[in-house]
């Protein structure tokens, strides 16, 4: 029992556990619970753009050298692109071997072209050229406002070079920011111990919402994407951490929290905050995490893109619409560029699929509709496969700059560590923070 009040992650499963059971037992009560998990994933995401700002400008700041963020920003990108391609096409093998829609023989005249009207209509919108114009926000206060990550996060690497660069006067700025991180992370702390009664009441919603028959009626599409995102994250990722010299299941372990979260929110922007904070303390460079973590977020969504290409050729196949190699092909090289942008809106990945369907002509948009269903029960498995995808990115990219602390990352994946040294509410005062480019100046009386 002292363990279970201890434990967030054993809470957060039992939470889950019976807000199922509520859903399937009382639908009407457990979508009634759907306030629960909403207030909770608002009162996370009320903190993310300020922790996103101070870590990535302490993070800017204590690099001194600013060609480094440059470095840092192009290898976490490259990075991200070489993983999510590796997703779309297991994603791509996977639909044309196991053919999850064949056989449903499904009218494209049949289905509900009003249900997906708005994510068609989102789709035109959808351009590359309208993902990197919103990237720069209206004004500051607006970036804030919103929470959009990319563009705090343009703000914030912006801010963080300004701040480096003007030497000893911009000191007290970064210690301040230093020490607002740390309160912040503290913050987080409060709002984790509401974290089971929020995976509750999503959890309740959802089976409460959609029942539980609706897994049965497309549960060959469900099986792929679950098994396919469980080979991405075993294999892909499990071979990018062994070459990091560290454990994908031991990995797996540490982060079990950060993954019950997500699981009973299907939101993984839920643990960003403890994400950032669990690679800092397993030994990634905190500059490295300040800036891979949050662009993981728009741009290493492994999840997100073995879903489309599975989703696409589900809906293909489905409504009976032959496919050649070279348009599925075409369909690959479509979500390459599409799928960087399905967290910049709401319901982004139904208007990137819309997208893609519209570019590629020959796949009925209706087709969504079959998806809508059970797109709510695959959003956890998509959610939990991002998690771990950008946490593996901060290990990646801290290694590649040989800033990773391997030895201490070990010990606390084996659980060497004394578990005190994890906990937040043993996290003492910052250090005062030093920064080379200003202590330079300093000692040169500047």
């Amino acid at each position: 029992m002292k363990r279970f009040a201890r434990s967030l992650y054993l809470q957060v499963l039992v939470a889950v556990v019976f807000g199922a059971v509520l859903g399937h037992l009382y639908p009407s009560a457990g979508a009634a619970m759907k306030p629960l998990g909403d207030g909770f994933i608002k009162l996370v995401k009320m903190l993310i753009a300020p922790i996103v700002f101070a870590t990535v400008v302490t993070g800017i700041a204590k690099m001194g050298d600013l060609k480094k963020v440059g470095r840092v920003g192009l290898k976490g990108l490259f990075y991200f692109e070489v993983l999510t391609s590796v997703a779309l096409f297991i994603g791509l093998v996977v639909a044309r071997t196991a053919r999850p829609g064949a056989g449903m023989n499904v009218n494209p005249a049949t289905l509900d072209a009003k249900a997906v009207a708005v994510y068609a209509t989102g789709a035109h919108q959808h351009t590359t050229v309208e993902f990197l114009m919103n990237v720069i926000p209206k004004d500051v206060a607006d970036a804030f406002a919103k929470g959009d990550i990319l563009q705090v996060l343009l703000f914030s690497v912006l801010f963080g070079i300004a701040l480096a660069s003007i030497g000893p006067v911009g000191k007290p700025v970064a210690e301040f920011v230093d020490g607002l991180a740390s309160v912040l992370f503290k913050i987080v702390g409060y709002v984790m111990k509401l974290a089971p009664l929020g995976a509750f009441g999503a959890m309740a919603f959802t089976v409460g919402k959609y029942g539980i028959a609706t897994l049965l009626s497309l549960g060959k599409l469900m099986a792929c994407f679950y098994a396919t995102s469980a080979l991405f994250v075993l294999v892909v990722l499990g071979l990018v951490l062994r070459y990091c010299g560290l454990s994908i299941f031991r990995f797996l372990r540490y982060i079990k929290e950060e993954i019950f979260v997500v699981l009973g929110t299907s939101s993984s922007e839920s643990a960003l905050p403890l994400m950032m904070r669990k690679m800092e303390r397993l030994g990634c460079s905190k500059p490295v995490v300040g800036l891979v973590v949050p662009m993981g977020y728009s741009f290493n969504l492994d999840g997100t893109s073995i879903y489309l290409t599975l989703a696409t050729l589900f809906v293909a196949q489905a409504t009976g619409t032959p496919l050649t190699l070279a348009q599925e092909l075409e369909i690959l090289a479509v979500l390459l560029v599409t799928s960087k942008g399905a967290a910049a809106v709401t319901g982004g990945g139904f208007i990137t699929l819309a997208a893609t369907l519209s570019v590629v002509g020959n796949i009925p948009v209706a087709g969504l509709a079959l998806l809508l269903g059970v797109d709510r029960f695959m959003s956890e498995a998509r959610a939990i496969t991002n998690l771990i995808g950008n946490g593996v990115a901060s290990v990646a990219v801290s290694r590649w700059e040989k800033e990773m602390d391997v030895e201490r990352a070990r010990r606390v994946l084996s659980g060497d560590l004394p578990a005190d040294d994890l906990a937040d509410e043993a996290s003492p005062m910052p250090e005062p923070l030093h920064v080379p480019a200003y202590d330079a100046a300093l000692s040169a009386g500047k």
